[in-house]
């Protein structure tokens, strides 16, 4: 048996909008539950955006300016009392580790992702 979710119809993966964007600012956030950083991240003509992220097994001077991409048009959401307005994708290992998708070195804050 595969592991993997249901099939959805195109449409709804096809309705995210994934944006390349630069991360601007990284700020420890003591008030999460778990350990999590809020991240400020450029995405060009699309605006900047924060969001909090479960991702400590990065450094913040690692973080700074590196190229990521994020969903940026899904409802926002409060955690820990702040607003988290869009979603950093990253994939997790078995163990629980983040590793942050990344695009192309010479991708540009707001490229769309298809």
């Amino acid at each position: 048996m595969k592991d993997r979710k249901d099939r959805i119809p195109a449409d709804h993966f096809f309705s995210a909008d994934l944006r390349v964007g630069r991360i601007l600012d990284v700020q420890d956030f003591p008030e999460a539950r778990k350990p999590a950083y809020r991240v400020q991240v450029d995405f060009g003509t699309a605006g900047v955006l924060w969001t909090s992220a479960q991702i400590t097994n990065y450094s913040s001077e690692e973080l700074k300016d590196r190229l990521v991409i994020g969903v940026i048009n899904l409802p926002d959401k409060r955690i820990a009392g702040r607003t988290s307005e869009f979603l950093l994708l990253g994939s997790y290992t078995a163990d629980g580790l983040v590793h942050l998708l990344s695009p192309a070195p010479e991708a540009t804050p707001g490229d769309i992702v298809g």
